[in-house]
């Protein structure tokens, strides 16, 4: 049982003794210092809240709500929603603040609270410290029974994100319409089995089969979308001879692809694709992706006369790298696109519609659409930490081993050889050190991760 306070908002399972995992009483004092700290910026009192479908969101959405309107604060609740809608829906509400109630990827004990700012936008690493320090210290005051906060709910946000989507120019619903695209649908039994048939019906898919699509937070198989849990899904794009198969974690923040041949597209491509489409048709553009996230970006960013530049993991941190660059377009590699034309946040719709346009207007299959761009293989591996174990004293034993190689400290420790690379950093949401590895040669990315994961061991052991 875990939980875990971080500048991603406040993590954990459901269940156990308060301080140790996510229970009412912990609920109760996040909501309370995240009120408090709303009230300090002086943004106003609407905060925006939404869940996803996981089976704890409920008893969730009653606490965080109630604790917020005993603040004084007024509460507009979207119920089964995505995280790119609420973000959405604080910017075109003039909000003060929001708060998206999943645990995104993980598994169903596990929920969340996600924090934004009065922009829709993950709220900075110091603000989260100011939110942090006020729950430890229980500087929180409510409010008299004649100050309390008003409630309203507005379930038809969903719709309005699409339709800002269908908006913007390079999204091409013409195209799409005339390819008759048939399109199989794996939303992990959340609030995506909403979300994603809505956008693809009003983009024009001729085709639309839905495997778990039912939202009752039963989540069919591992929520993270990963290739070995997608192994339904690809099946199912084969038998129906469909043209792709989409997935997308609880949140619908994440977008993983299978082409119509049931390979997987390849989550780091889906950035990839969406970018290269958006730089050709851009005069001059920027990109940014995370240290983790393929070199492939860089390519096609620089193919097409742009600027190409890497930010720390945490989509905060990709989002300030943009701003910072002006860049077009960016993400993460794990499937996450940003789109700033829309909205700065990650956002799984605007990338259905994006790659879609793009998919139709190139008149090629996904695999051949997945030929053009260039092919390197990263290896995602993770090692679960005990509490004796000091993540930062092993990150710090690492970098001491591989001192003659160029090393990248901004987050965690990267490790540049000759053709490859490897990251290795502790996770914001898991008591776990993330390692990424790429390489043009999938055995050496393998091989390269299980030697590092060796060192671990050895250093971990002593």
């Amino acid at each position: 049982m875990t939980l875990i306070k971080s500048i991603s908002g406040f993590r954990g399972t459901i269940g156990g003794v308060p301080n140790e995992n996510l229970t009412p009483v912990d609920i109760v004092k996040f909501s309370s210092a995240y009120g408090e700290w709303i009230k300090s910026t002086n943004k106003g009192k609407l905060i925006i809240i939404g869940r996803d479908a996981r089976l704890s969101g409920k008893i969730l959405t009653d606490l965080v709500s109630s604790t917020l309107l005993s603040m004084g604060l007024d509460v507009m609740n979207l119920g089964l929603s995505t995280t790119p809608t609420v973000e959405m829906a604080v910017k075109m509400e003039h909000a003060a603040g929001g708060i998206i109630l999943t645990a995104s990827h993980n598994p169903k004990q596990w929920n969340a609270l996600k924090l934004l700012n009065d922009q829709g936008e993950f709220i900075s690493a110091a603000e989260a410290e100011k939110v942090l320090r006020i729950a430890e210290e229980n500087q929180f005051e409510y409010a008299d029974v004649n100050s309390l906060g008003t409630y309203s709910e507005d379930n038809s946000y969903i719709q309005k994100h699409i339709d800002e989507i269908l908006k913007l120019p390079l999204v091409d619903v013409a195209a799409i319409t005339e390819k008759k695209f048939k399109i199989v649908v794996d939303a992990v039994n959340s609030s995506g089995g909403i979300a994603v048939p809505m956008i693809l019906k009003a983009l024009g898919v001729a085709e639309i089969i839905e495997l778990n699509c039912e939202p009752t937070g039963h989540f069919a198989h591992n929520p993270e979308p990963l290739p070995e849990h997608l192994t339904e899904l690809s099946s199912l794009v084969k038998n129906k001879k469909a043209h792709l198969g989409i997935c997308v974690d609880p949140d619908v923040d994440r977008l993983a692809l299978v082409g119509e041949d049931g390979a997987m597209f390849g989550e780091e491509y889906t950035l990839v694709a969406v970018a290269d489409y958006i730089l050709k048709h851009t005069k001059k553009g920027n990109t940014v992706s995370n240290l983790s996230s393929t070199r492939a970006l860089k390519d096609v960013t620089e193919k097409a006369g742009g600027k190409y530049a890497a930010s720390a993991v945490g989509e905060v941190n990709v989002v300030e790298k943009m701003k910072e660059t002006k860049a077009v377009i960016g993400g993460e590699g794990n499937g996450g696109i940003i789109y700033p034309d829309l909205h700065y946040g990650r956002d799984a719709l605007v990338g259905i519609a994006l790659f879609l346009s793009s998919l139709a207007k190139s008149g090629k299959t996904c695999t051949a659409l997945r030929m053009t761009f260039p092919n390197y293989i990263i290896s995602k591996n993770k090692v679960d930490l005990t509490k004796d174990i000091d993540a930062d004293s092993v990150l710090e034993k690492i970098k001491e081993k591989y001192k003659k190689f160029p090393i990248n400290t901004v987050d965690g420790v990267r490790i540049d050889f000759d053709e490859e690379w490897i990251h290795l950093r502790k996770s914001n949401t898991e008591p776990i050190i993330r390692i990424y590895a790429e390489s043009k040669s999938e055995t050496t990315a393998r091989n390269l991760t299980m030697k590092i994961i060796k060192d671990i061991g050895e250093i971990a052991n002593g």
